[in-house]
């Protein structure tokens, strides 16, 4: 985790029904875990990867080294751009912020993926960044937006970068909304109006979520 504010979400619960213990992290207050462990989650955070704190630089050299070790991995918003800078490609402001609910559509990979095949090709996620990637050499692109053309990446079989969000409830909306007023305003959005719009997508959401989990925990991979 990077702020208090922006937890595992639903993944936690999808982890622990897999038999998993979930060990949070606060990493620019109390470091990186002694340990990659057996499956890692890399969170999302209103910092930029390009920010000079030397966490940032700590965490991205043990992202490498949680790739290296082909341990399962999930990258949410910043989580997934620190696996993207961790990979070699660099992440770069947009001329747009994203915030609410916005479509987008799976690739032709994205539709065969084991994890996505099962969502219809062109969906509602919850999204909040303002900062984007290019595909990475060597990965799998498997969903984009008109405006983000890559907003979902799979590396091998076991790392997911997702730009958006799929664990958030509404509990951790509301934290966001909270917690990031000035992002809130630039949107042009009320809290109330990203919440009902999320609302009814949780259940999608949480479902693929779910299967995210199940698949990098299965013994086939």
């Amino acid at each position: 985790m990077h702020v208090p504010f922006e937890g595992p979400g639903v993944f936690q619960a999808s982890l622990e029904r897999q038999g998993y213990q979930v060990l949070r992290q606060l990493v620019p207050e109390h470091g990186l875990p002694p340990e990659l462990g057996d499956f890692l989650l890399l969170m999302g955070g209103p910092m930029s990867v390009n920010d000079s704190d030397p966490w940032l630089s700590e965490e991205l050299v043990y992202v490498q080294a949680a790739l290296s070790k082909n341990i399962p991995i999930v990258g949410v918003c910043l989580g997934s751009q620190l696996l993207t800078q961790a990979m070699g490609n660099p992440v770069t402001p947009r001329d747009h912020f994203e915030i609410g609910m916005m479509p987008i559509i799976l690739s032709e990979e994205g539709q065969e993926d084991p994890v996505f095949k099962t969502m219809p090709r062109k969906f509602d996620v919850f999204q909040w960044h303002g900062e984007g990637f290019e595909l990475p050499p060597n990965t799998v692109h498997l969903a984009g937006s008109e405006r983000d053309p890559v907003q979902a990446y799979r590396y091998g079989t076991s790392v997911y970068a997702l730009l958006f969000h799929l664990e958030l409830d509404a509990t951790g909306v509301q934290e966001l909304c909270q917690q990031c007023p000035d992002d809130v305003t630039r949107s042009g959005l009320s809290p109330e109006a990203i919440m009902s719009r999320a609302l009814p997508a949780f259940p999608q959401l949480h479902a693929c979520a779910d299967r995210l989990i199940t698949h990098l925990t299965s013994a086939s991979l």
